[in-house]
């Protein structure tokens, strides 16, 4: 007999006996067979001992949690005798985790005479929590090891704990999140922990919601005060170095692509790495420690609200580092209709691509009060993703919402070594993007505003009657109600393709205006503040990048919801930039 619980076959059915007394600790083995991917039912004993303790369980919400029947042993014929309520329901382990699941799951792929045995998942899951035992069940493979003992050995690195361990934290984790649902606790409980008691705070209806707020808020503090040194320092070596290249080289078409369209267009961007880098550190902090679960656990109520779950706040969040992994990690969420309006209003959650726009425009405009305007701005992206989700759910996607676990994993410090490495590779992706598709269009605007050429006095003249601004003159009717000129409307469409290239082509165009000699490319862009902030609202809102419409695409498995957000973005920024000049000009 397992000392966790009472496991056997009945009727072909597997059948756990769980003790109701004490669920935390039980329900953590349920959690390690459903891996397994195969149905079983759960009979919970001691039932009646648990509501003399005042306490209430929800068996039915929780055998929709769990996929699993869940019931009273009292019921167990009736139970057996059910046709349904299996859903398959797998621990989600972290990202860490996840992708040593993947490798080895990988070579189990390549070998027939093992993929076949068991449910791949739980191989993989076995031989990273217990290898011998695993490999004594399986033909003998030295890849299957070599993988398996390099991926335990890079999670004992990355984590301080073995593999078993962080394993069994995230089942834990499933658990509490499942219970704290479920489970209606005595009002004379006092056995809770030192973590329980901080959950109390970090996900209670009144203070949680807050402290979020707050948290952002130092988020969002450091980004804009911390990262501004640097992005200082960086804007000025290239500007320098813009220099020294015009005074070294002669004026010819070639020596203004290298200065104007590389230097200009790709330092315009670089300019905000450390700021980029801030964020996704504070993010993977938040991530690392726990916190980000308990963020998503808070606003589940909220989420149902809306007609979403608390799952969808997951990718709503990753959607800040960037909508293309974010809206591919909608597959998580098992409801069709719930995924669907995820992937709709997640453009709506400001990718880290989005930030040197903001940077710019808040530095120059709003310096007082940066961090202020920044939460406003995500806060706005939250507001009108909940707006939409409400709209779409009740008129245009029908359809019930599946039971999905939150996972409360248990807060732990995290190592110097995995927060640096979650933010280096973020960091290093957006590096990769300046030196291809940001350099590319940063080449194809300086093509654009160099010809055609003309005997014109000043340089602003010539990029007016270049291309380029003949596309900005085209589109510019569009955009003037909003405050817009044509220059501006150009970084707007430029940013169809990246978000990234809304700066670096407003670095190209703004580099050599015979009008304005600045260093600082923010104080180059002649508007208002309130056209300012309506540009940033714009940008946030707006066409959302290529990249996540193929996205979209992937994984609603149409084109048509890819052009609707396309469509409705769009039109819900110009409404919204529009609102707020309007307002501009009353105050």
């Amino acid at each position: 007999m397992n000392k966790n619980a009472s496991e056997y076959i009945e009727k072909g059915i597997q059948i756990q006996e769980v003790d109701a007394r004490d669920l935390d600790t039980y329900l953590v083995r349920t959690a390690a067979l459903m891996d397994r991917h195969q149905p079983f039912v759960v009979l919970l004993t001691h039932y009646h001992d648990l509501l003399q303790t005042d306490h209430k369980l929800d068996y039915s919400l929780l055998s929709k949690l769990f996929g699993v029947r869940i019931g009273l042993i009292e019921e167990k014929e009736s139970i057996l005798a059910e046709e349904d309520g299996f859903r398959h329901v797998h621990v989600t382990y972290g990202k860490d985790i996840e992708e040593s699941i993947s490798h080895i799951i990988d070579v189990i792929m390549t070998l027939p005479n093992v993929r076949e045995l068991y449910s791949k998942r739980y191989m993989a899951i076995r031989l990273l929590e217990r290898p011998d035992e695993m490999l004594a069940l399986l033909p003998h493979s030295e890849e299957l090891i070599h993988v398996a003992n390099h991926e335990r050995e890079i999670l004992q690195q990355e984590y301080g704990l073995s593999a078993k361990e962080v394993i069994a934290q995230a089942r834990k984790g499933f658990v509490h999140g499942a219970l704290e649902e479920t489970l209606t606790h005595s009002k004379h409980d006092t056995g809770h922990s030192l973590a329980d008691k901080v959950d109390k705070i970090l996900t209670n209806k009144w203070l949680g919601l807050p402290v979020l707020m707050l948290v952002l808020y130092v988020v969002f503090e450091c980004t804009f005060t911390l990262g501004s040194y640097p992005q200082e320092w960086i804007a000025i070596g290239v500007e320098s170095l813009a220099e020294w290249l015009r005074r070294l080289m002669p004026i010819v078409w070639w020596s203004s692509l290298l200065i104007d369209g590389v230097v200009m267009g790709i330092g315009a961007v670089l300019a905000f790495l450390p700021n980029i880098i801030i964020m996704f550190f504070f993010l993977s902090l938040m991530e690392d420690s726990g916190y980000m679960a308990r963020a998503a656990y808070m606003m589940d109520k909220i989420m149902h609200h809306i007609g979403l779950h608390g799952s969808s706040f997951i990718p709503m969040l990753m959607g800040f580092g960037c909508n293309v992994p974010a809206i591919m990690a909608t597959r998580m969420i098992e409801d069709k209709k719930c995924r669907l309006i995820t992937m709709l209003i997640n453009p709506l959650m400001s990718c880290s691509a989005r930030l040197p726009i903001y940077l710019v425009l808040v530095g120059a405009f709003f310096p007082k009060i940066g961090s202020l305007v920044l939460l406003g701005i995500y806060a706005t992206g939250i507001l009108l993703a909940v707006l939409m989700a409400r709209l779409f759910s009740r008129f245009l996607v029908k359809g019930d919402n599946t039971p999905f676990v939150m996972e409360l994993p248990p807060y732990r410090i995290p190592t110097a070594k995995t927060i640096f490495r979650h933010t280096w590779e973020k960091g290093a992706e957006y590096l990769k993007k300046m030196g291809g598709i940001i350099m590319i269009a940063s080449i194809l605007i300086w093509f654009l505003g160099y010809y055609p050429q003309g005997n014109y006095e000043i340089i602003a003249e010539q990029q007016e009657n270049s291309y380029i601004g003949q596309i900005g003159k085209a589109i510019e009717p569009v955009i003037e109600p909003l405050g817009f000129d044509w220059k501006l409307g150009v970084g707007l469409l430029s940013g169809v393709g990246a978000k990234e290239l809304v700066v670096s082509t407003l670095g190209v165009l703004y580099a050599n205006d015979g009008d304005l000699d600045s260093v600082n490319l923010s104080d180059r862009i002649p508007i208002t503040a309130t056209v300012a902030l309506g540009y940033m609202l714009f940008v946030l809102i707006y066409f959302p990048c290529v990249a996540t419409l193929a996205a979209i695409k992937q994984e609603s498995g149409s084109w048509k919801w890819a052009f609707f957000a396309a469509f409705y973005t769009t039109a819900l920024a110009w409404i919204v930039a529009f609102i707020v000049k309007q307002l501009g000009a009353l105050i």
